[in-house]
């Protein structure tokens, strides 16, 4: 099979978050393919639930051999271990790792929505990505990741965190 570039999102906003990433970087190079790039870390207000921590967040590409569904579930395998539970939509946690994009894939499946359906609308995800990705085209709407940005009417504050 021909790799394939994909683009994941991490979040965590519980425990020792940057700790989190670091770990969410290894695990995914070990099971999940080549990190061809990692943004900053990047620190923003929780987002749907308020009331909680605020998320670090970190866009990776990884260029993978994997297909789509085994990628989700080394994305999931690496959620668990850092102790994820799925309790409550948008609620605090260890970990969350999403499939933003998947090469030029567009793709819709009972567990597995590809682009991110809500990438456009979210400046915590569309910041990371366009630090290490600012021209890759998102394949449903045809327009830039940069472009994304600059129209994007979430207004939640995104701050890059200094390393």
């Amino acid at each position: 099979m021909a790799s394939t570039l994909a683009y994941l999102l991490l979040g965590s906003n519980l425990g020792d978050r940057a700790a989190r990433l670091a770990q969410a970087r290894h695990d995914l190079a070990a099971t999940a393919g080549c990190l061809v790039a990692a943004s900053d870390l990047y620190q923003t207000a929780a987002w749907g639930l308020e009331d909680q921590p605020a998320f670090l967040n970190q866009v990776l590409a990884i260029e993978t051999e994997l297909d789509a569904p085994s990628l989700l579930a080394a994305c999931l395998a690496a959620e668990q271990q850092q102790g994820r539970e799925r309790q409550v939509r948008w609620a605090a946690r260890t970990l969350d790792v999403d499939i933003l994009l998947f090469g030029n894939a567009v793709i819709h499946t009972t567990t597995l929505t590809v682009p991110h359906p809500a990438l456009p609308a979210r400046r915590f995800a569309l910041t990371p990505l366009a630090e290490v990705a600012p021209q890759v085209v998102h394949p449903q709407l045809h327009r830039t990741i940069a472009q994304l940005l600059a129209a994007c009417p979430d207004m939640l504050a995104v701050a890059r965190v200094a390393s």
